[in-house]
Formats: C-alpha cells, structure tokens, sequence
C-alpha cells in the first residue's frame, strides 16, 4: 500500500475543511496558535514513517498524555487503580462535575479530567512527590518517543494553571470523598504541566507504537506493557478516548484514539502502525475536527479499521 500517496490525498482533500471549528481559546496559550495548521504522521512496524503536513511542528498534546500518565499507572498499580477510577464512557463533558458528585467522586474513566487527575495523584503518591511523578511520566515518554530532549512548555502550563477554577473544583470534590490523597494544587499543576508536553506528529505517532503492538515498541524491543494491560488501555481510549464523541469516533473513524485539545489525535491498527494527526481547530466536544476528517479518511482508503 502506498502511504505516502494516501496521506497526500488526504491533505488535499482536508484543505477545505480547516477553517472549521475553533481553537482552544479558554487557554490563552493555545489561543495564539495558527488555526490553519495541518500535519500528519504514520509509524509501522520496521520504524518507517511516512508524513505530510508540519509533521516537525511542535504543539502541547494536552490530553493525550493521559494515555501516556495511565500506561505508567497500570503498569504500578494494576487493577487497584480500579477503586479509584472507573472504566466506563463518561457520555458527559471532559470537565463534568455533576457526574462526579453523583458518584461519590470516584471518575468514570481515566480520560476525562477528574480521572486523569486521580492518575497523576497515585503517581506522586507512588513516586514519593509531584516533581518526582513528572520526571517518571517525562521520562517514559522520552523513551517511547526516542527523544531524551523532550520538556513540556511552561507558558502553556502557566496559562492553564491560571485558568484552573474548574479543574481545581474537581480535584477538591474528589479530596471530599478521599480519592485524591496528595496537595490538590500540587497535584493539578502536576497534570497542567504533563498536558502541556510539546511534541510534534513525527514524534507522537512514533511514541505510541508500543499500543499497536501489545505493549512491546517493535522497534527498540522494550515491553512497557503486558498483552494485557494493552488491551485495556486500547479498549479505553476506543470507548472513552473522545469524550462525550466517543461513540460518533468508533463509528466513523474505527480504531482507538485519544485527542487533545492541542488540536491532536493519536490512533491505533493493531499489529499495523500506530497514527498521529494534528489541526489546532476543535469540534463541538472538543476534538480536532481536522483530524477527525483525516482519520476517517485514512480509514475509508486503506480499509485498516478494527471493525
């Protein structure tokens, strides 16, 4: 199959779709992003990458460091971190805290925010501090990626932190209801500055092939994870990796993913590649709407779905 061929139909055929939807202006940061911006980058099996776009452009993954800060979670806590986050589609906001109240502050899936928070408290609390937890997730993702030079940009951070209101209440609810056991502002300025990870989609896509093959990076032949936990992992982001769109994704696009409201998405084909794709303009739920189109794209020519 001829990827390169196929992602440059892709780029032409998305052009007239990116002055849709809006960047993620309720952080500053990200607000002074070029709207029109467009890239995307697939890693196989041999390491090989094709892309098209501004693959070399970085940009704040947000979101998607959630899967990165739970693979290391797991791989700690295995299924005890279960009592504290759930599994299930959320079918809420990313931000909700209505469903949180209602729940006892135990969140539904470790992808929308209050998850993802509890994620990063056992973190600290397993890695003895939150400077010591951010290393840890800074450091396997410099792994993964196979760049040791890797930060997160700390503008962005700042601007969030903030703008923290919403996020701050989620992790002082769930404190009420004893699932968040460490400093809730140290805690939230931990997971603000894992969201805003600078990466670019050469860099993304290569990172998450550990997902596409059961855990273990085919190319340096490190196992992060077990068979397993992969599994799961994958089964989440497919259920939950979108939000409150996740089931419009599943069935549209047909793999598991995780967005960001960077503006990227990563995306899995088991035992294929592993996908990055990054437009800074968001739909309605908070996904790049560029990069939703480029997915389905991608899935509709080369017939590499899950389904």
């Amino acid at each position: 199959m001829n990827y390169q061929k196929i992602l440059e139909e892709i780029e032409l055929e998305i052009q007239g779709a990116l002055e849709h939807g809006k960047v993620a202006d309720y952080i500053p940061a990200l607000a002074e992003v070029d709207p029109y911006q467009f890239a995307m980058t697939i890693t196989l099996e041999s390491g090989e990458q094709f892309s098209v776009g501004k693959s070399k452009e970085k940009f704040s993954i947000q979101s998607i460091s959630k899967v990165l800060a739970f693979s290391l979670a797991i791989d700690i806590y295995s299924t005890s971190l279960y009592k504290r986050v759930g599994v299930e589609p959320s079918g809420s906001a990313f931000n909700s805290l209505v469903q949180l109240e209602y729940e006892n502050g135990i969140p539904r899936n470790p992808f929308i925010n209050a998850g993802a928070i509890v994620v990063v408290d056992a973190l600290i609390t397993h890695f003895g501090g939150n400077y010591a937890a951010l290393e840890k997730v800074m450091n396997f993702v410099r792994e993964i990626s196979g760049n040791a030079d890797l930060q997160f940009d700390a503008i962005v951070a700042k601007s969030e932190m903030e703008h923290a209101s919403r996020n701050l209440a989620l992790a002082q609810l769930m404190k009420s209801f004893n699932n968040i056991e460490n400093d809730v502002h140290d805690v939230v300025q931990t997971y603000f500055r894992q969201c805003a990870i600078s990466m670019n989609t050469q860099e993304l896509s290569r990172a998450m092939i550990y997902l596409a093959f059961d855990g273990k990076d085919p190319i340096s032949k490190k196992e992060f994870l077990s068979e397993a936990q992969a599994k799961r992992v994958n089964a989440l982001m497919l259920t939950c990796g979108h939000y409150d769109a996740s089931g419009e994704f599943a069935f549209n696009v047909g793999l598991p993913a995780k967005s960001g409201v960077g503006g990227g998405i990563v995306a899995v084909v088991p035992n294929v590649m592993s996908i990055a794709v990054w437009s800074p303009r968001l739909n309605s739920h908070g996904n790049s709407h560029v990069g939703t189109l480029a997915l389905q794209l991608f899935t509709t020519k080369t017939g590499l779905s899950i389904f």
